[in-house]
């Protein structure tokens, strides 16, 4: 639990919380408010808080008819419809497409709600445009923008379709940009009630009749709206307080967008390719992973090991046929998944599967019960990395390359500028194999020197580089980094054969180091782009004091016996019996 939030097993959390030895280790060494790793972290605090207040429009934020350049625009549209509307479908991409170009017409006058779906569509496209999130500034004041408008519609303006499609722009848009993205949870619920409201729990075989299009749009929103009540319920680790019963709408038709406007399309087959394929694909494997969700982050499911690994077989069973037809369109000319389509898919598979056995990784480490999650999370945690992970050199290449080959790096982009899950996700994934190399440098028995996996160590260090890069593209949250720099650090030291009561001062060391590059690209990021004199953290007057808990914030519950200590018979009994 931290301070107001209980943080569910599904919770990244789950991978740092391996570690929470270590603050005790260095809590007798910092615990004094001259330690310089106290200090360096309230300067950190302090320049993040500044970098954050600095991008923040003043509230409200009054919507205006303000866009970028034409070029860039089409450019940040054309991002978002080949990325984040393949998965969550949001537009009749043919329509939206006609009333974008409108727009941009000398004698146009836009229609507002409009207007604040373009603005949103802009917001996510730019965390894909570069590796440094250069429009950061402004996808933040759009959201704003969007947000202002739409606190201000009246309940009744709020029940329709272009409200419910808004509603879920601002979602996906906050969580992108980092924009109250860690309580998206809390706005999914609304976005769900509104949902059903509107009878899209609805199928519409159950409803007065419509046309073709009516019913095909309202089943791909609702679908939408699945995917991020899962999605939501996940990340936050709450519960995704939706069940199978609460809806008997069907999955959309495998239709193209250009179908659905007859009025007795053609159905492709289900292996046929269309622009709905990778949605579907989830929404076959909706019921197994609600099911994760509801085992984990719910409070009613007292099964054992036995129902975990059902679980695993059934959502590995429906990802090898999803598998199985995408790759079998992969070589394609008229239709074929893209590159970010196949990652995302991949993530979100092993992402479950992840969260799925850590509650049993610690017993995995001294009980052979459990042999088998400990391999299930340190493979698919590679999978995962590997997957976010590109070498800078490749990167480069590809920029000189075109647009093109950049168009191979949307998903590398989206984790490293934009998506708080991918970038959450690829962080545990970290923690997770760090720790497994810890337990076998523990579990070495013999005189020799210990071999680990160079695959594995290498992800430690390749995810420091990284870090450093997010931090560069606008992440301001210096605890990460530090905690990653003593987990590296202790590793080494275990490698090493270092005693005991010199592992405190050898952690204390790297994260100064830590904090120290942290501060450095922090003041770089405070001064770029701006006239005025440049700014060092020492000169900045009055920086306010912290205490250790407020500076560690939501991973101060390391230190205590924690929500995530499965130290127990059966690791999941926690969840229903309390704390052990």
């Amino acid at each position: 639990m931290h301070k107001t939030r209980i943080f569910g097993p599904s919770h990244s959390m789950s991978g740092v919380a391996q570690f929470g030895d270590i603050l005790g280790m260095i809590d007798p060494i910092i615990n004094d408010e001259t330690s310089k790793v106290i200090l360096e972290m309230q300067k950190c605090k302090h320049l993040g808080k500044i970098i954050k207040e600095r991008r923040r429009p003043p509230w409200p934020t009054p919507m205006t008819s303000d866009l970028p350049p034409k070029e860039m625009a089409d450019t940040l549209v054309e991002i978002y419809l080949r990325t984040t509307e393949t998965i969550y479908r949001v537009f009749h991409v043919p329509t939206f497409r006609k009333e974008y170009d409108s727009v941009w017409s000398p004698v146009a006058s836009p229609d507002t709600a409009f207007l604040v779906q373009l603005k949103l569509v802009l917001a996510i496209g730019a965390t894909m445009y570069d590796d440094r999130f250069t429009l950061r500034l402004s996808a933040v004041r759009w959201i704003h923008e969007a947000q202002t408008w739409i606190s201000e519609l009246e309940i009744k303006s709020r029940l329709n379709i272009q409200y419910l499609q808004t509603q879920i722009l601002l979602l996906l848009a906050r969580e992108l940009v980092g924009v109250e993205g860690s309580f998206i949870w809390v706005s999914a619920g609304e976005l769900i009630r509104n949902a059903m409201y509107m009878g899209l729990h609805r199928d519409p075989d159950n409803l007065p009749k419509g046309t073709t299009f009516v019913a095909e749009f309202r089943r791909r929103v609702w679908n939408t709206v699945l995917e991020l009540a899962l999605y939501s319920s996940m990340e936050s680790g709450g519960p995704p307080l939706l069940s199978l019963e609460d809806f008997d709408t069907n999955p959309p038709q495998n239709l193209d967008d250009e179908q659905i406007v007859l009025e007795n399309p053609m159905i492709k087959a289900e292996k046929s390719f269309t622009n709905m394929s990778i949605s579907l694909a989830l929404r076959r494997m909706f019921p197994v992973r609600l099911a994760i969700a509801k085992r984990l982050n719910g409070i009613s499911d007292h099964s054992g090991y036995a129902e975990t690994l059902r679980l695993d077989a059934e959502l590995r069973a429906s990802y090898k046929i999803a598998c199985k037809d995408i790759q079998a369109h992969s070589g394609s000319v008229s239709a074929a998944p893209s590159e970010f389509q196949k990652r995302l898919l991949d993530f979100i598979l092993r992402r479950f599967l992840v969260a799925l056995h850590a509650p049993y990784f610690p017993a995995s480490q001294h009980e052979t019960t459990y042999a088998f999650s400990r391999k299930v999370i340190v493979e698919s945690s590679l999978k995962i990395w590997n997957s976010i992970y590109h070498n800078p050199a490749v990167v480069i290449s590809a920029e000189c390359a075109g647009n093109s080959a950049q168009k191979q790096h949307d998903f590398w982009r989206m984790a490293l500028c934009g998506n708080r899950g991918l970038r959450s996700g690829a962080v545990q994934a970290c923690f997770l194999i760090a720790a497994d190399l810890r337990a076998q440098l523990e579990e070495e028995e013999g005189l020799g020197p210990v071999t680990l996996r160079h695959d594995l160590l290498s992800v430690i260090t390749d995810c420091k580089s990284w870090s450093l890069d997010a931090f560069r593209a606008g992440e301001t949250n210096a605890k990460g980094y530090m905690f990653l720099a003593m987990v590296s650090s202790l590793l080494d030291g275990l490698k090493s054969g270092v005693r005991k009561d010199q592992l405190g001062q050898m952690l204390v060391a790297s994260a100064e180091e830590a904090l120290a590059s942290c501060i450095e690209i922090f003041e770089g990021v405070l001064n770029e782009g701006s006239d005025e004199v440049e700014i060092s953290v020492d000169e900045i007057a009055d920086i306010p004091s912290y205490s250790l808990p407020e500076l560690i914030g939501e991973w101060s519950f390391m230190g205590q016996q924690n929500q995530f200590d499965f130290g127990v018979t059966e690791p999941m009994n926690w969840v229903y019996t309390g704390y052990p």
